[in-house]
Order: C-alpha cells, then structure tokens, then sequence
C-alpha cells in the first residue's frame, strides 16, 4: 500500500479529497478532509468547526466573489453516523437520512459540479459506527465523457475495515486545463500514527502552493468519543 504522505503528494493539483479508514492501532474510524485551489476565490477559505462538524468561511469576505461551490458544510454528524463530502451533498445526506432515507438514496438525487469546463466530480463518504466497530461507504459523482451531461454515479463499501487501512478518492487525476475528473474506484492507502502524525503527513505531503484547508478526525470505536485537527493556510 502507498503511504498517505505519498498518495496525496502524487499529483500537484488532487483537488478535493476524502480519506476514510481504520487507525494503526485498530481503535478509531479516521476521517480526513482537505481541499485546494487555483484562484483567489478558493484560495480565500479556511475551515472552522461548526457544532460537530465542521464549514468553509471565507478568509477575506471582500475576496469572496462566488459562495456557491466554495462555502458549503463538508462535515456532519447524525447520531452514529459522519457525513464528509466535497460540497452541499453534506445536506442532502443529511436531510435525506434525517427523513429515513439513505446515503444512496440522496446521492441519486445529485449531479457533478456545474463547474463548465471542470465539471468538477462530487466525492462523498459516510462512517457509520457500531458494537466497537464500523463500517463505511463511499460515493463519486462524475460527468460521462463524451460530451454528453450524463451523471455517473459509483457507490464503494467497505464493511470490515482493516487496521491502518484506508480509502482515498479525490476529485481530479491531475492538474490541467480543464481538470481530468477522477478514475477508477478508491485508492488504497497505509494509515500509520496518531492523530498528530497522521496530519502532519498528509498536510506536508499536499502541494504547498495549491493546498487551502484540512480536517482530520479519530473517531474512538469504544465509545464514539472524537478528537480532530483543523490545519490552515491562512489564519481564520
């Protein structure tokens, strides 16, 4: 398996992404979540926490020239359950499982990004804890290519996680003008350390001009209890 540090040190321009696994130790769910940017509206965000979870905010508000695709809730909490997604499908889950509905279910009622000529894909991942373990799943929407407005929708999950294993998906292959959409299912990674070391890699291993914002978070098996760390580039 590739290390985290060097999954996400892969490409200079990941995007969006989403890592979802087991800590070393086998005793907690682990989540992250960093995003980047190219302009100065995607550059002007940090993350701070919101109740459980967490939201973008704008650095500078006088820099904030779109909010739509930018500000947007990309972490929270549903009784046992962790929602983190790329963008506003965080509500849609949300909502939808708030109503008796599924991960699924809300996600056949989204689309990729409006984003024309990125078409950015929207990444989703749920945690869903229980009986001193869990389990996950994970969702990329993305256009079909082709020139066709299609949506294909993937859905990945994973029901015995492995200690120091994880998933990661993220939104573009590559850097480029327009942005490759992301191929194939998750990526495997090795998911080593605690919760200081874990990001400390990954944030060292992001590229230092494009990288904006992450979030990660050990979630304790035993009794649910959670630790977390907000890294930024700018101050909030």
């Amino acid at each position: 398996m590739t290390s985290v540090q060097k999954a996400v040190a892969h490409t200079a321009y990941p995007g969006r992404c989403i890592i979802i696994g087991t800590s070393a130790d086998g005793l907690h769910a682990v989540c992250a979540y960093s995003i980047m940017g190219r302009s100065v509206n995607s550059r002007n965000r940090v993350f701070v926490q919101d109740g459980t979870g967490i939201r973008t905010q704008a650095h500078d508000e006088t820099k904030l020239t779109d909010p739509s695709l930018v500000i947007y809730a990309p972490v929270r909490v549903l009784e046992n359950h962790t929602i983190v997604t790329n963008g506003d499908q965080t509500d849609t889950i949300y909502d939808t499982m708030t109503a008796g509905g599924t991960f699924q279910d809300a996600l056949r009622t989204r689309a990729y990004e409006p984003d024309d000529p990125n078409w950015t894909p929207r990444i989703s991942g749920l945690i869903t804890l229980g009986n001193n373990a869990f389990s996950y799943k994970m969702n990329i929407l993305k256009r079909a290519l082709g020139g066709t407005d299609a949506c294909l929708r993937f859905f990945y999950e994973y029901d015995t996680p492995a200690p120091g294993q994880g998933s990661f998906l993220h939104t573009y292959a590559d850097d480029g003008d327009p942005l490759p959409s992301f191929v194939g299912e998750p990526k495997t990674v090795a998911i080593s350390g605690d919760i200081d070391t874990l990001t400390a890699a990954l944030w060292n291993g992001l590229n230092a001009e494009n990288k904006v914002a992450l979030f990660v978070r050990f979630i304790r098996l035993a009794d649910g209890v959670v630790e977390s760390r907000i890294v930024n580039k700018l101050m909030p």
